[in-house]
């Protein structure tokens, strides 16, 4: 039985009158690639955010692996910690190049030395399929390079969960199917992923398990045929009455 990597218990958070994390509890075991879904509003990115920090919770618990309770760490210590993510919009320094993106990211969220985190990019640059473009300055890169480059900052910061955003959103299918085959390789290779996307066939092809949210509550998780199957998901996800 493999380790929880992560634990979320009972997490709330409101804004205003307006409740986007309600009562949210689940587990993520380590090596594990959970997959959420839920339509737009259903509180996604905010679970993410209070994952990482850039949210506090109202109430409820977070505990990472070998860390415990992290609920009130803020977000630099959780990145250190090995709470690494990708954004739905790219977000890298657009004057760098890709390799110096990524070596940002491993000096500042991994601390690694110089030398180290030139060691380590390298191998990244491979692992994402970006070596070939490492000297080009990242402003200049197509759509599916800079979602390379979003994943890539993720992993150069040495995640021990790895959560991803809508990495797929916007990519032509043969882009997606380039892209998720990565995903699909670093999870392979021992990575714990926690994955939100709209793209369910890509999705589907790498997770475990999936969890369902609408307006800040999980409806349901479990195997992704078994969900997607579900009543409660064709009725509030898909639209279709069941």
């Amino acid at each position: 039985m493999r380790a929880p990597m992560l634990k979320v218990d009972r997490l709330c958070k409101s804004f205003n009158s307006l409740k986007v994390s309600n009562s949210v509890s689940f587990s993520v075991s380590q090596g594990e690639a959970l997959g959420i879904i839920g339509p737009n509003g259903a509180g996604k990115s905010t679970l993410f955010n209070l994952i990482t920090g850039n949210l506090r919770p109202d109430s409820g618990r977070i505990e990472l692996m070998d860390m415990g309770d992290v609920t009130g760490m803020p977000p630099m210590q959780r990145c250190i910690a090995g709470v690494g993510r990708s954004f739905q919009i790219p977000q890298p320094f657009d004057e760098l190049t890709v390799f110096e993106n990524l070596l940002v990211a491993a000096a500042h969220g991994r601390g690694l030395s110089e030398h180290d985190a030139c060691d380590k990019c390298g191998e990244i640059l491979e692992q994402t399929e970006l070596m070939t473009v490492a000297n080009q300055r990242a402003g200049g890169l197509r759509l599916l390079q800079r979602k390379r480059l979003e994943l890539a900052r993720a992993m150069a910061t040495g995640p021990k969960l790895l959560l991803l955003d809508e990495i797929a959103g916007g990519l032509t299918e043969c882009e997606s199917a380039s892209l998720v085959a990565t995903i699909r390789a670093i999870h392979k290779g021992g990575a714990t992923l926690i994955w939100i996307e709209h793209v369910l066939h890509a999705l589907n092809s790498v997770v475990e398990r999936l969890m369902v949210l609408d307006f800040g509550r999980v409806i349901g998780i479990g195997a992704p045929f078994d969900m997607m199957n579900s009543e409660a998901v064709k009725t509030v996800y898909l639209g279709i009455e069941a």
